[in-house]
């Protein structure tokens, strides 16, 4: 199996590159991002992430907006949904997309046949 390149780089020459060469790189959201610098639950996330990162305890986050940077790679973030915290395994193929977009907020609805005196109208409905 190929390993995998972003625009030509491996994740090595990825987390190696500093700010100015990132920017060269990626789409304009994320360089938005890294001109303007990140915002404080990002830098106290991003603070958060060194300290634990010799530790096998995942990382909890509410910072749903935050990009994946190539240091994450191989990680276990546990991202809040709104309800609970879910845990995202983070993988090359994610790198430059935000945490939120693998955390699902909503459930898919999904409603049942509605039975006998489920409600007033199904005792009008003819028993097969």
């Amino acid at each position: 199996m190929a390993e995998y390149r972003y625009r030509g780089k491996t994740i090595e020459e990825l987390k190696k590159m500093n700010n100015e060469e990132l920017m060269k790189l990626v789409n304009a959201d994320f360089r938005r991002v890294l001109k303007r610098g990140f915002s404080p639950e990002e830098k106290k996330f991003l603070r958060n992430m060194e300290s634990n990162k010799n530790s096998k305890k995942p990382i909890r986050t509410q910072c749903r907006e935050m990009f994946i940077l190539p240091q994450f790679v191989g990680l276990t973030i546990n991202v809040h949904s709104g309800k609970e915290f879910l845990p995202v395994q983070i993988k090359p193929e994610m790198i430059f997309h935000r945490l939120g977009e693998y955390v699902l907020t909503t459930k898919q609805v999904r409603h049942g046949s509605p039975g006998m005196s489920a409600t007033r109208s199904s005792e009008f409905v003819p028993i097969k």
